[in-house]
């Protein structure tokens, strides 16, 4: 009987030529180039660029995209994009980057604009390259999920402080543009505050809104769904969004009152109607009902309907004060007219994936903020909103099936880290890969389309 414990001793040598790492970084090139993201921040950046300076600043901020995207989590990772000019071409050294950075905090109103400005002309593209992959493309709304997260500091930084979670750190807003199901999404905006910041903050929830309208093609900003938690349901933020001048759609959750409460208790039982599960089938154990003509809704948005689940909790699960005859409730206010109760709430409660969203955010840089200015933090910030993007782009554009949902890690262990060798050959220079390697198939499937569309 063979023995599979066993293998052969490898000796290891660094005379290899012509071999590359992380060969996935060409599909996150490619995805640069057709959606035009790096000549949209080269052209915005240029008043950044020194007058006999070699690297552009655009590229400059292209390449740390792509270096959090592979995995990296501080500016000097660059260097595994530097390591190889065959595939990444000229990288900036760590002081020119470290330089860049700094000149771009002093500048940062006027630099995080014209960064963002070069992000929302990408995502334009990138959308009308996807055709009907695209969110929206259907005719329906395009769900924007508003939330925020705990960003853990482990040393002094500007503006770091205690978090309600009793940590010690940063507390940013994001807001995620939600592809659905079957695939990805993409944050449209991270706006950085203090670790002391507030989680029903009114003015901070209409910034980040704005900053993320503002990133989405024009011709779609009137077809907007705007989710929140229950951290988004103030008066404020509700009596903002339900303005006839936005023409916006909302689904925010609601904090439970004791006037809720009492509501729940004069609601005759008739009334609860079935809630579905995250398929939209009939969920055993769980109802839906409206409370809207039960409360006081006078200073609320008009038209406002506040609607509520009620659901048995799992076994074992600590029940909470809010909790009424054994039932857990949650509750949501929208501004739809029409549509059952209960597909308004799975609608709602799909607000969920933005945790999904945030997670795979973390594992793309923003687990740590690795600078120490605040300014410079909010710009890292932006790099790993761009490095999500291009993720999320090269998905949408290249991939297929089940791979278009895959999350960073797994993106990143069965493509973005693919080995290969560059060969020079008819004036081309070409990249194999192993002919064993399970994805070898997909990646060159994908890369095929993006170089078949036309640059941005």
């Amino acid at each position: 009987m063979e023995n599979t414990a066993s293998r052969p001793k490898i000796t290891v040598s660094a005379g290899g030529k012509g071999l590359v790492s992380q060969a996935g970084m060409l599909l996150l090139a490619e995805a640069a180039r057709v959606t035009g993201l790096g000549q949209g921040l080269s052209a915005g950046l240029a008043r950044w660029r020194a007058p006999r300076a070699v690297h552009d600043p655009g590229k400059i901020l292209t390449d740390l995209a792509m270096a959090v995207a592979l995995g990296g989590d501080c500016l000097a990772d660059v260097a595994v994009l530097r390591a190889q000019p065959e595939l990444a071409g000229p990288v900036a050294s760590d002081p020119v980057v470290s330089r860049l950075i700094s000149a771009l905090a002093v500048g940062s109103p006027r630099a995080l604009r014209a960064i963002r400005k070069a992000r929302a002309a990408a995502r334009e593209r990138a959308w009308a390259l996807a055709g009907d992959r695209a969110p929206g493309a259907d005719g329906s709304l395009i769900p924007v999920d508003l939330d925020a997260t705990i960003v853990l500091a482990h040393s002094e930084k500007e503006k770091a402080a205690p978090t309600w979670k009793k940590t010690y750190g940063f507390h940013p807003l994001a807001a995620f543009a939600d592809h659905g199901a079957g695939a990805s999404g993409e944050p449209l905006a991270i706006l950085l505050r203090a670790g002391n910041a507030g989680s029903n903050t009114a003015s901070e929830h209409i910034e980040v809104t704005r900053l993320a309208l503002a990133q989405l093609p024009a011709r779609l900003r009137r077809r907007v769904l705007i989710r929140t938690d229950s951290g988004g349901g103030t008066r404020d933020f509700v009596t903002w969004l339900a303005s006839p001048s936005r023409r916006l759609h909302y689904s925010v959750g609601m904090t439970f009152t004791e006037d809720m409460q009492d509501a729940i208790l004069a609601l005759p039982e008739r009334v609860w109607e079935p809630a579905y599960d995250a398929g939209g089938e009939v969920r055993p154990g769980a109802w839906v009902a409206e409370l809207t003509g039960l409360l006081d809704l006078a200073g609320w948005p008009a038209g406002m309907r506040v609607i509520v689940r009620r659901e048995r909790p799992h076994p074992g699960a600590q029940l909470r004060f809010t909790d009424i005859n054994g039932h857990r409730f949650t509750a949501f206010a929208t501004d739809a007219k029409t549509g059952q109760l209960a597909d308004l709430e799975l609608r709602h409660r799909r607000r969920a994936r933005c945790e999904d969203r945030i997670r795979n955010a973390k594992d793309t840089g923003l687990r740590n903020l690795p600078l120490h200015g605040f300014t410079q933090n909010q710009l890292w910030c932006e790099l790993v909103a761009m490095a999500c993007e291009l993720t999320t782009w090269m998905q949408m554009l290249a991939l297929d099936g089940t791979a278009r949902a895959w999350e960073p890690k797994r993106l990143r262990l069965r493509l973005f880290a693919a080995a290969g060798r560059l060969v020079r050959g008819g004036r081309r220079l070409l990249l194999r890969l192993a002919a064993t390697w399970p994805w070898a198939g997909q990646f060159t499937a994908a890369i095929t389309r993006l170089q078949a569309l036309a640059p941005g």
